[in-house]
């Protein structure tokens, strides 16, 4: 069974290498192109081009795959499978029916739940105890197609969504490797997606990260812990744009945004619609992310003023 694999960040990595560990035969990689990336603006290439070309997998980088030299990208690798996982491009009725067996996505979320971009962030940002993965045929709609397998994970309280991230990539790996041994022994069924249950997450933007005070201290620390490590939560202060990238509840009351705290030993402690939050890592423009307590050693903040 010849498997074009179809992805590009770090998310797709472990799916990747579990093919190859397995003895798939991955006749191609497609990933996005090579993107500039730090301050030289040097394309980098994506994760998964570095690691196919490890294992010596032929990798295809078209920029739309959906055009016909994309197309014809597909057609020359011939897959009798094609396998996506984050891939960022949607792929046409001409793609899916390249492949004999179709194509399998790797899903971050429990399906029919976060269909779209970004699932594994919106669910942290939303306050979700369980996410999980789901295997699914993919079709022409934004993840609309048949699931096949699903397993869950539990959302850990203070966890980021980078490091949820990482767990729900490992897991992926391992719904993907039950699928395809569901599917050679014959006994891989499908389940149509409930509509009535359906909900969709965007992309991530900039401003998203902006923290609202008004919300209460639990929405302010999914929100922050939802947003890393990207776009990153930020507030105002001072005239002061200030990343706030780690915090926990804490005790205390007063104005949405107001300084409770704000001692090396005592903590940063900043009020919310209902509740505190403790703010323990932070960043302050053209400095490095640092400890919130390192950050007040060499800087006062006014207990009483405002974050907007």
């Amino acid at each position: 069974m010849r498997i074009a694999f179809l992805g590009t960040p770090d998310f797709a990595l472990p799916s990747l290498q579990m093919l190859v560990s397995e003895g798939y035969e991955v006749a191609a990689a497609f990933c996005q192109p090579d993107r500039p990336k730090g301050r030289s603006g040097k394309p980098a290439p994506p994760p998964v081009k570095t690691l196919a070309q490890k294992y010596n997998i032929p990798v295809f980088q078209p920029e739309k795959i959906k055009s016909p030299e994309g197309q014809a990208m597909l057609r020359s690798v011939a897959p009798d499978l094609m396998i996506t996982a984050a891939f960022g491009q949607i792929l046409s009725a001409e793609n899916l029916a390249v492949p004999p067996l179709g194509c399998i996505n790797v899903h971050g979320s429990l399906l029919p739940k976060y269909r779209g971009a970004a699932p594994v962030q919106w669910c942290v940002i939303n306050g979700e105890r369980t996410t999980g993965v789901t295997t699914m045929l993919t079709d022409v709609g934004l993840d609309t197609g048949d699931m096949l397998l699903q397993k869950s994970i539990e959302i850990l309280p203070d966890e980021t969504a980078g490091e949820l991230f990482e767990r729900i990539a490992i897991l992926g790996a391992e719904v993907l490797k039950d699928t395809l041994q569901a599917l050679s022994s014959g006994t891989l069924q499908r389940t149509k997606q409930n509509e009535a249950q359906a909900t969709r997450c965007s992309m991530l933007k900039k401003e998203d990260g902006h923290v609202d005070f008004s919300k209460p201290a639990q929405k302010v620390h999914d929100l922050i812990r939802g947003t890393d490590p990207w776009p990153g939560a930020y507030a105002h202060l001072n005239g002061t744009t200030l990343k706030l990238w780690k915090s926990r509840l804490a005790e205390g009351e007063g104005a949405p945004g107001e300084i409770l705290c704000a001692d090396p030993k005592r903590g940063l402690v900043v009020a919310a619609g209902g509740g505190a939050i403790e703010i323990t890592e932070l960043q302050a423009p053209g400095a490095k992310r640092m400890k919130a307590a390192d950050y007040l050693r060499g800087k006062q903040l006014p207990v009483g003023g405002r974050f907007a």
